[in-house]
Formats: structure tokens, sequence, C-alpha cells
């Protein structure tokens, strides 16, 4: 047995399949905001689930430009297909940048989810019906693609746990704004 391996990485789980869970995981974090839009008394809870959803996206849109995209611009002939996935990454981190620095309840707070939310619904197609049909074709090594990326998780994972607990609902309130 070899020691030196994680648990997480007993499991082959290529690229593919990782982005993917990515992406459903967000779409389900986004309905969950979608049930409370408009609804003031849900603040907090509105705040938890914007802070996992900017968190998911900013670990995910990491990965893939570090690891995935490098491996798709070589094996792929789609220039435009990649240089319009970099350009949804950029929209979509500078909606998360101002999402990260309001409250719920803020002017246009539940708007820039639902922009957000749109932006990444349009990108995930695009990388489904379109970047990894060309992935599977060009024959990735998506296995070793997919460790890559689990273990650049776990590394994103630890560095912004230490920096920022998620969950808690207060990280960026006021101390005037409601109770939990």
């Amino acid at each position: 047995m070899n020691r030196a391996k994680k648990p997480a990485d007993q499991t082959i789980v290529d690229a593919i399949a990782l982005l993917t869970s990515d992406h459903q995981k967000v779409k389900k974090l986004f309905k969950e905001f979608e049930k409370l839009k408009g609804d003031d008394s849900q603040d907090d809870r509105k705040f938890d689930i914007v802070e996992e959803i900017c968190l998911e996206l900013k670990m995910h849109a990491q990965v893939e430009e570090e690891i995935f995209y490098p491996a798709m611009r070589a094996a792929i002939d789609d220039k435009m297909l990649m240089d319009e996935a970099d350009v949804e990454h950029a929209a979509a981190k500078n909606l998360i940048s101002q999402l990260e620095a309001m409250e719920p309840g803020d002017d246009h707070y539940d708007a820039i989810v639902t922009v957000l939310h749109e932006e990444i619904d349009h990108h995930v197609k695009e990388e489904e019906k379109k970047m990894f049909p060309k992935a599977k074709k060009a024959k990735v090594d998506m296995h070793m693609l997919g460790q890559q990326i689990a273990q650049r998780k776990d590394e994103l994972n630890a560095d912004f746990s230490s920096v920022a607990p998620t969950g808690t609902g207060t990280k960026h309130k006021p101390a005037h704004q409601g109770h939990q």
C-alpha cells in the first residue's frame, strides 16, 4: 500500500467528472438562493449561500485556469472557445468581488447574484456542451488531470478555510445588522 496516498486519491475521478460535480453543486446553491430572493427576513441565510457560491466559484475557476484550461489549449484547436472561457471567468470574478463587498439588503445584491447565476449557467453550458466533448475527443488524460485538480482543490480549500471560515453568516456584517 502506498502510504503517501490520501483518502481522496483512492477513488479515480476524471477532470470532467470533478468539474461537472462543481457545476452541479453551484447550481444547487443558486436554486437555494432563488427561493430566498427578495425576502429580507432571510438575509443571514442568503449571506451564507452567497458566501459558499463565491468560494466554490473562486476555487473552481482557479483550478480550471491553472490546470484544465492550459491542458485544453494544448489539446484542442479552438482558441475562441478558450478565450471566451477566460473572459467569462473574468466577468464572474468581477461580480464575485462586488458581492464580497456587499450585504444582503444592499441595493442590487439580489440582482448581482441573479446575473452571476445567469453568467455561470451560460459558462457551464459552453463547457459541458462544447469544451468537454472536444477534450474527450482529444484523448487528454482526464484521470491525471482529475488527480491534479483534486489535489489543488484540497490545497485551495485549506487555504480558503484558514483565511475565511464559511457558514457563519456574520463575516462581513456590520454589528448593527440583525441577529442570527
